[in-house]
């Protein structure tokens, strides 16, 4: 992908009639010495543009600001509480007329209202999860167990090696290893099954 922010116009929405809408939810938070804070929302719009390359769903911009509280203590990071996050979620599925479903991918382990918010909706579903995950890493042969590689590892530094490497600061250690797509091309794949279940 060659731009965070979707570019398609709205004749090109129109004529693609997706009824699934995609919204990447990132952070903006500390991830050490080598990664930027905005991390999460790279991966989230990375991953979400991915989805978007594979499937006819309409991609909309990331949110790039979500609970980071567990981070305020280090400079850069940036918060909203979790019920702004809830009623931002809230509002953008009800401004899209004519989508059955809003898949949230979710950058940012923090981010534990999203679970709720998806619980309290029929048209929602949130992407990725645990297993997800596991998945992934097994299918990438990335070598962290993902129960160890939760924040600034090798699967996040992985991934944007892969995405962004110009982000990815070498000179103070990078601690993860390039992952060439493997764990991006194993994602649509685990997605199937949570459009299937938005479209219905």
């Amino acid at each position: 992908m060659d731009t965070l922010l979707p570019t398609a116009t709205t004749t090109e929405e129109h004529q693609r009639a997706a009824r699934i809408a995609v919204l990447p939810i990132g952070s903006h938070e500390q991830h050490g010495p080598y990664l930027p804070p905005a991390t999460d929302t790279l991966i989230a719009a990375t991953i979400a543009g991915e989805l978007a390359a594979t499937h006819p769903v309409r991609l909309l911009p990331a949110l790039p600001i979500s609970c980071s509280q567990e981070h305020a203590d280090w400079p850069g990071t940036v918060s909203i509480s979790a019920r702004t996050l809830d009623a931002f979620v809230r509002d953008v599925a009800a401004s899209l007329p004519g989508i059955a479903g809003l898949v949230l991918v979710n950058g940012h382990g923090g981010n534990h209202v999203l679970g709720n918010t998806v619980q309290e909706s029929a048209n929602l579903a949130l992407f990725r999860s645990p297993l997800d995950w596991a998945r992934a890493h097994e299918a990438a042969g990335v070598l962290t167990h993902p129960d160890e590689d939760m924040h600034a590892g090798e699967r996040e530094t992985s991934i944007l090696l892969r995405a962004h490497p110009g982000l990815v600061r070498p000179e103070t250690g990078v601690i993860g290893r390039p992952s060439p797509g493997r764990i991006l091309h194993r994602i649509p794949d685990a997605v199937q099954p949570v459009q299937a279940r938005g479209s219905g």
